[in-house]
């Protein structure tokens, strides 16, 4: 019985609580590959047996992977699947979900032996796509979630969910801007300890751009204290008088979400006054 779904007669445990292992996102995803693939949701893309009617948008699937990646040895996905890593099976499903399309109206031909169809929707077949490979994602260990511009994302903290989903509460483009990108930096799947970094740089930078619109908010030790975590702890600046004897993926983690839900606070609060 494959370890996934054994129970400890000891303890009663069971170890896929943690979350699934990487071979088992890839079984997962295979079958949903093969399952959207069998009903002609990547024909339009690649072409298909029995959909020869629509001329396929990707000729070479191998080409357009490697142009896209800049990685060999992905395609074709029965083939490769079992050497892939976490990286390389999200890089593939972003690929997918950009190829993506849902037939419209098919009809089976009982002579020709071909499956006719009347169009794609792009839109509908994105959006069941992503639905299905989110079911697995978020039950991997770590929690991801592919998002609707098909960039796959680490899912926020326990508590931190409205954070990610609220816009923005600012006007100001250059707030909004540069807020959207230190979260996606920050959540992007593959970042390294430096991207993180620079994510939560990004957030303390936008802190000072508020800084003269905040004074009233904060008392002089509160306002003290928010630069002093932004300027001791390796973060903006870098000199032997810097802190840096903490473990960067926990203290990293711990102030991206303090100055995020800061910002948002504060955000609030100018709104609120300037409305």
């Amino acid at each position: 019985m494959p370890n996934h779904t054994y129970y400890s007669m000891k303890t009663g445990s069971n170890p896929a609580k943690a979350g699934f292992t990487l071979d088992d996102l890839k079984k997962l995803f295979k079958q949903v590959y093969n399952n959207m693939g069998q009903s002609g949701y990547f024909c339009e893309s690649f072409g298909c047996a029995y959909h020869n009617e629509f001329e396929p948008k990707a000729q070479d699937v191998k080409h357009e992977i490697f142009l896209k990646i800049r990685k060999k040895n992905l395609w074709p996905i029965d083939e490769f699947i079992k050497d892939y890593s976490k990286d390389d099976l999200f890089d593939i499903i972003e690929f997918l979900y950009i190829h993506v399309s849902k037939p419209i109206d098919k009809n089976w031909d009982d002579w020709s032996y071909a499956c006719y169809c009347q169009g794609f929707d792009k839109a509908e077949g994105q959006k069941e796509f992503r639905e299905k490979i989110n079911e697995i994602l978020g039950a991997y260990i770590g929690r991801f979630e592919i998002d609707e511009e098909g960039e796959i994302l680490k899912k926020p903290k326990v508590g931190f969910e409205k954070i990610f989903k609220a816009k923005t509460p600012s006007n100001d483009e250059k707030v909004t801007k540069r807020m959207n990108s230190a979260i996606r930096q920050y959540r992007r799947h593959g970042t390294t300890l430096d991207d993180r970094r620079h994510a939560v740089k990004d957030l303390i930078d936008i802190f000072e751009l508020l800084r003269p619109k905040v004074k009233k908010f904060l008392t002089k030790q509160d306002e003290r204290d928010l630069f002093n975590i932004a300027n001791n702890f390796g973060i903006r600046h870098h000199n032997e008088k810097q802190k840096t004897d903490y473990d960067d993926k926990l203290w990293l983690s711990w102030m991206f979400y303090f100055y995020l839900a800061t910002i948002h606070l504060l955000l609030i609060k100018i709104d609120n006054t300037e409305s």
